[in-house]
Order: structure tokens, then C-alpha cells, then sequence
């Protein structure tokens, strides 16, 4: 069974830092570009971060503090967030590939980030 599974979230103070794992089973996910996306309550689904063959792509208002890394070994994707702020917490997701968030059909459970002091 194909299979993205999330962790790493939590309760972590503005500032802080937390990384997110995202562990692939029923396949090897070193061929396929892998995405990572939140939802905060009462807003859409976006697209945070995504690394690919081709390279690795933040949204804006990430960058510079999340770093996306694979560990093939691991057949594992990592989100690592530093200098956390109020705006990020949300369900982070990953998903293969990395398309627009209305184009997937399922997600997985996600893993819950809260930033508070």
C-alpha cells in the first residue's frame, strides 16, 4: 500500500524550531518530487515547500527559514523549520508530487504545528 505518513509537529514557542517528517512505505520515493503543504483553520490548503530532481522550491513566506531534505536511505522527506512565527502554525501535509492542493484527492492525517508562547 502506497503510504505518506507525517510527523514531527507540536507545541513549539515563536522562534522555535521544529522538523517535520514525512515516511514513505509501499514505495520508493526517491523518483518522485515530494511536496509539503498546511492548512491553518479557516483557510485553504496552500503549498509550503517541494523538492524534485529539479531542485527545491519555498513559498515566500518561508523562505529562508524552512529547508526541505530527503534521506533515501530513510525513504524519508524532513521539513525543518526554524524561527517559527504565529502565521505558521497549521496540518502540514505531504503529498506526492507537487501540485496545486486542489488537485489531490486525498490527504493523509497531517501533523498539527502550534506556535505559541
Amino acid at each position: 500500500q502506497v503510504q505518506l505518513v507525517e510527523s514531527g509537529g507540536g507545541l513549539v514557542q515563536p522562534g522555535g524550531s521544529l522538523r517535520l517528517s514525512c515516511a514513505a512505505s509501499g514505495f520508493t520515493l526517491d523518483y518522485y518530487a515530494i511536496g509539503w503543504f498546511r492548512q491553518a483553520p479557516g483557510k485553504e490548503r496552500e503549498g509550503v515547500s517541494c523538492i524534485s530532481i529539479s531542485g527545491t522550491y519555498y513559498a515566500d513566506s518561508v523562505k529562508g527559514r524552512f529547508t526541505i531534505s530527503r534521506d533515501n536511505a530513510k525513504n524519508t522527506v524532513y521539513l525543518q523549520m526554524n524561527s517559527l512565527k504565529p502565521e505558521d502554525p497549521a496540518v502540514y501535509y505531504c503529498a506526492i508530487d507537487c501540485r496545486d492542493p486542489n488537485e489531490y484527492d486525498y490527504w493523509g492525517q497531517g501533523t498539527q504545528v502550534i506556535v505559541s508562547s
